[in-house]
């Protein structure tokens, strides 16, 4: 099953990265695709024109010329570009093919796609340097209405698929724990990929990680924290908390008393203006992460 989509020029030139002046350039001199119009002769695009700048900017940025891809036919196109993305080195590339793979709700590109980001980057540097910045352009694609809501649950659950079996795979270590982390998100809050992965992260840096997941009651945080007394709680929290909730988490985490540090993380809390108390510090990303931790 498939959706349809409308991108303007400038949509296309935030998803492809390819500047809007030089798609125009290659749509007129070389007929590479061809906008349709609306009843009121508005220009627009389509998915398959996404898919088709997405596949002529990766043998683009390989060293082939315009000039030759206009030449080519739809098959040599995709025979090149298979033969590209067999032997990429480039996180740009793996992120054009996700989303390719997003656009046609297909689970076989999307896994081997993320198989061949794995094996050329590594776990980590996959999901940071690939799958993030693949969800940032997912957002683009959130505010243009170009993208299904059953397209972005389609790949966030296959990444959450992917998180949690290799958090399943780290084995256990024989050396003595560095801590015991909490990992929580506070009440109504959904966005988990991002906990979950740094869940795998510290548990493959040999700590202790007790993860809660989505939604948790400040009740149920605050009893599982006196029966865990964890070194360290973490949380990201993307979406804004109802009025004076969010205030209502912070003070309550910062008077528990089974506890030394308070990490957070997400637009909400990075969105509040107010002093936070010396045992919550914020960090904006797994680097930032790391030197915390």
């Amino acid at each position: 099953m498939k959706f349809s989509a409308n991108y303007s020029i400038k949509d296309l030139e935030k998803l492809s990265g390819i500047k809007a002046h030089t798609l125009r350039i290659w749509e007129k001199r070389y007929a590479l695709f061809e906008p349709e119009r609306t009843d009121t002769n508005i220009r627009f695009y389509t998915n398959n024109d996404l898919k088709r700048i997405l596949n002529i900017s990766m043998l683009n940025k390989s060293g082939f010329k315009i000039s030759k891809i206009a030449a080519l036919s739809e098959a040599q196109i995709a025979a090149k570009v298979s033969e590209i993305t067999n032997a990429s080195t480039s996180y740009e590339e793996h992120i054009d093919k996700f989303i390719m793979s997003m656009i046609d709700l297909n689970e076989v590109s999307f896994d081997k796609t993320f198989s061949d980001c794995v094996s050329n980057f590594g776990f980590e540097d996959c999901i940071q340097k690939v799958v993030v910045p693949f969800f940032i352009r997912i957002g683009t694609m959130w505010q243009t209405g170009s993208i299904n809501p059953a397209q972005e649950h389609f790949v966030s659950n296959l990444v959450r698929q992917k998180i949690i079996v290799a958090i399943d795979g780290i084995k256990p270590s024989s050396k003595k724990s560095k801590g015991t982390v909490l990992l929580f998100l506070p009440e109504n809050e959904l966005h988990e990929l991002s906990l979950l992965f740094y869940a795998y992260a510290l548990k493959l840096r040999n700590y202790k990680t007790v993860y809660l997941g989505q939604s948790v009651p400040t009740d149920t945080l605050v009893r599982v924290s006196e029966i865990v007394k964890p070194d360290l709680l973490l949380s990201v929290i993307t979406t804004p908390p109802h009025k004076g909730l969010l205030d209502s988490l912070i003070n309550t985490l910062a008077s528990l008393k089974s506890k030394k540090t308070i990490l957070l993380s997400g637009r909400a809390v990075f969105e509040r203006k107010k002093k936070l108390p010396e045992s919550i510090s914020l960090f904006k990303g797994f680097p930032e992460l790391l030197k915390l931790i």
